[in-house]
């Protein structure tokens, strides 16, 4: 009751006046059964744009912090995002993988759309990054299609440190179903697994235009935050070098 009342009275409103979002391929979404929402991940935003633009309810795996804060934050937190068909997921890997696919693999027996971004999280800087297999093993268990869907300037928006969204028209493209039960019964071999991920990753590509970077977002995010950080050491070091250099001036004065 709370997510239609969100999505037909309160935030879908607003977000269509606001945002105007446009979709093309909305037929491609089966009216019934259950399937696989693969997306791009740009924005926080996306996961408002895409179940307001789709009839059925999308329910998609989000990371358990959004609903373990303490206080009033907290249970806000994790009332506003229940509210809006996120189930919590453990994204530390290892053994919280399985648990993962289990949980995907629960909405998807009962015939429901499950929404997923096979990059992990969200692009650093706009670029489409290689996708996770988890996506590939869970459609080939669950015997179920993949729909691609690609997010058009939701970046632009609203990129990752941005609170407040910039107002601008924003766009969904949604491509054919991808079948891929002549794989069934593979769902433990790596290779077939990786090539199902990389299948997806060049319909989102296609779909969204974005350049494609053959590495893990994760370890992009990482890097970027590496560089930073040796780029402020740099500015540090040059501002100590500037304040002694004024120094002994002013003592050779």
């Amino acid at each position: 009751m709370v997510y239609q009342f969100l999505k037909y009275v309160v935030l879908g409103p607003i977000l269509r006046l606001l945002f105007r979002p446009w979709v093309e391929g909305i037929e491609n979404v089966p009216p019934q059964g259950a399937a696989i929402l693969a997306s791009n991940h740009l924005s926080f935003s996306d996961s408002f744009f895409l179940p307001l633009m789709v009839s059925r309810r999308v329910t998609f795996l989000a990371k358990a912090e959004y609903f373990t804060g303490r206080g009033v934050k907290g249970w806000f937190s994790k009332l506003f995002f229940t509210s809006i068909g996120q189930v919590p997921i453990d994204r530390s890997g290892g053994r919280a993988s399985e648990g993962a696919l289990k949980k995907g693999l629960e909405i998807l027996n009962k015939g429901d759309l499950l929404g997923l971004y096979p990059e992990g999280t969200r692009s650093p800087d706009g670029r489409l990054y290689r996708g996770k297999t988890g996506i590939a093993r869970m459609a080939l268990e669950a015997g179920v299609p993949v729909i691609p869907v690609a997010m058009i300037n939701t970046f632009d928006i609203q990129p990752p440190g941005k609170v407040i969204p910039r107002i601008m028209r924003v766009g969904i493209r949604i491509g054919e179903p991808l079948d891929f039960s002549r794989y069934q019964g593979l769902a433990s071999d790596r290779f077939v697994l990786r090539s199902i991920t990389d299948e997806i990753m060049y319909e989102l590509m296609q779909l969204s235009g974005q350049e494609y970077v053959d590495t893990y977002a994760t370890k992009a995010k990482a890097d970027i935050a590496e560089a930073r950080q040796a780029a402020q050491i740099a500015l540090d070091a040059d501002d100590r070098e500037l304040v002694g250099s004024g120094s002994g001036a002013r003592r050779a004065s």
